[in-house]
């Protein structure tokens, strides 16, 4: 008798000390059976599962429970055993760690390729974390863990990242988002992926939780190019920006010329700095002359206006002039256009009406179309 009550089980209970568990066997003896008004104790975030020759019996959820004929109704119809008035339970439980597993990390372990508005197709490398949990203990053996004595966060989270990565990159596709806009979004991105991930996880007894993208990230040549342009952006978009600030990067590579001690050396480097210089010069001057208009002053009050003006907008005289070959303006007592090299025949002669200056044998102005005297 002594050596047969050893083999009935009276408390059955899994006191959890890890942190990567989800589920535990409890370990029954050889030959051991569970009595019956054995004590189950289940904890919080735990679940009892009891399988009799590999098949679900009874869940339990938290609580303390009297085991029963009553209360365990199904696997004592399977079973329908009884010695001496007490009736025994074979079977094997399973506790189930119903808990949140928090800091899962996610990555692409290759890039994820995609269609840009701004650079066209551009591939994406990505990670971050996740947490999930076991909704279903039911649904959850059946279609994950089986009959293993122990089953851990590991060997659940290697066979369903990938899972998690394929949802990323269905919602980036159809979002339409650029590569710029990605890090404003990716909160918006996580709910997507989570709402997602039901109709892929629930069928397994899991729900997904706190999907969090810490970063998408775009190739590092592709990064260097946008330094660039963000370094451009800083200087200003400005005619000549570019070549002047190529041209500068050049001038203080050769600079740094390892043979620049010799003459050899010292020759190529001068003239590369001629040239460059050059460059830098033509780009600083182009700039300079689309940034500043030719100005001329106003023949009557001395106004400064816009050299093709044909009226001075402070006093509304008629600028007379203007070099009758190529018609660009012309100083007050110029005898050579500054422009075509014209010659220029001085005259006083000027309309009384508009003020046009007029040429020494004019009879009419050509601007009002008044007599001349």
């Amino acid at each position: 008798m002594g050596w047969f009550k050893k083999q009935l089980l009276s408390v059955i209970e899994w006191q959890d000390a890890s942190n990567d568990i989800i589920v535990y066997r409890f370990p029954m003896p050889s030959g051991a059976e569970i009595m019956n008004s054995s004590t189950l104790v289940v904890r919080e975030s735990q679940a009892a599962v009891f399988v009799h020759k590999g098949e679900i019996a009874d869940v339990f959820g938290p609580g303390t429970y009297k085991l029963s004929t009553e209360n365990i109704p199904f696997l004592t119809k399977m079973l329908s055993l009884s010695t001496k008035g007490e009736s025994r339970i074979k079977a094997e439980v399973y506790f189930v760690n119903t808990k949140r597993f928090i800091g899962q990390k996610w990555g692409t372990q290759n890039p994820i390729m995609m269609r840009d508005v701004d650079f066209g197709h551009i591939r994406l490398r990505g990670y971050g974390t996740f947490a999930f949990k076991v909704s279903d203990p039911t649904a959850f053996m059946r279609e994950c863990f089986g009959t293993n004595p122990v089953y851990r966060v590991a060997d659940l989270v290697t066979q369903y990242k990938s899972t998690l990565v394929q949802l990323l990159t269905d919602c980036i596709g159809e979002s339409k988002l650029s590569a710029l806009d990605l890090a404003a979004n990716y909160k918006e991105l996580s709910k997507m992926v989570e709402a997602r991930s039901k109709e892929e996880f629930e069928p397994l007894g899991l729900k997904l939780s706190n999907f969090v993208i810490e970063n998408l990230s775009l190739p590092e040549e592709v990064e260097k190019m946008l330094d660039e342009r963000t370094k451009m952006g800083v200087i200003g978009d400005q005619i000549g920006t570019y070549t002047q600030y190529k041209a500068a990067n050049a001038m203080e590579e050769s600079a740094k010329n390892p043979n620049g001690n010799n003459l050899a050396g010292l020759g190529v480097g001068l003239g590369a700095g001629a040239q460059l210089g050059g460059v830098f010069g033509e780009a600083v001057s182009g700039a300079r002359n689309k940034r500043k208009p030719v100005t001329i002053q106003c023949v009557k009050c001395g106004a400064t206006i816009p050299g093709k003006s044909k009226f001075c907008p402070e006093c509304g005289a008629t600028q007379a002039l203007s070099c009758p070959k190529c018609g660009e303006p012309i100083s007050k007592g110029s005898k050579f256009c500054t422009h075509c090299g014209e010659k220029l025949e001085i005259s006083e002669k000027v309309c009384p009406k508009c003020g046009k200056q007029l040429a020494p044998d004019a009879k009419f102005c050509p601007v009002c179309g008044e007599k001349i005297k």
